[in-house]
């Protein structure tokens, strides 16, 4: 299939992105592990010992954040749609979050332990049609919620990627009735023209 102007422009950017050569330079799957990395120099999300679940796990960049930072002594489950090459020390699902099954095979999993800390980085197949896109994101985002408010332990937290958009600030409200407080963080290596951020929920409720 031929390349559109489009793709090709978006492979160059790729290419010569900074955050990509560091990426290879340090042994990350993606950029993205920057995005992880930055916010927890900030806010010291990950430790030794931690009970992590990573919702939206592919292609394994923050995973390979967590497992550096939690393991040996912590645990770390990841979940996602597609399959990615093994981390040691992490127990991989593949399949689709929003199946019962799926979650239930994830509770399953944890077998009975409180989890300290919940990422999502989720995001749905993009249709183009952006109402059914923003749509599809916050109910992904509300079932990352949803979980986390039953399986976090009191004070643990959760960080989730959301796109601004229709539903942003009823979600942010809904993560502040589960949280003591509810952070926006933009990482220098998620691009200024995406419309995500991440929201940090810190400190569950009781």
């Amino acid at each position: 299939m031929k390349r559109t102007k489009t793709s090709k422009q978006w492979m160059q950017e790729h290419v010569n992105d900074p955050w990509v050569q560091r990426a290879k330079a340090e042994g990350f799957r993606s950029r993205a592990a920057f995005k992880l990395t930055e916010i927890d120099q900030k806010d010291r999300l990950l430790s030794r010992g931690q009970v992590v679940v990573e919702l939206g796990a592919a292609p394994g960049s923050w995973t390979q954040v967590v497992a550096r930072k939690v393991l040996p002594g912590g645990a770390v489950i990841a979940l996602d749609l597609l399959d990615f090459e093994p981390i040691s020390g992490v127990d991989f699902i593949q399949g689709d979050f929003t199946e019962e099954a799926i979650l239930d095979e994830l509770v399953r999993r944890l077998n009975g332990r409180h989890v300290d800390l919940v990422l999502s980085d989720m995001a749905p197949n993009i249709s183009g049609i952006a109402t059914i896109d923003q749509g599809r994101s916050i109910y992904l985002c509300e079932l990352a919620l949803d979980f986390a408010e039953r399986h976090l332990v009191a004070g643990g937290n959760m960080l989730v990627k959301v796109f601004q958009g229709s539903g942003f600030d009823e979600y942010r409200k809904a993560m502040g009735r589960v949280f003591s407080q509810v952070q926006v963080r933009k990482p220098a290596a998620s691009r200024d023209r995406s419309s995500e951020v991440y929201l940090l929920g810190q400190t569950k409720r009781l």
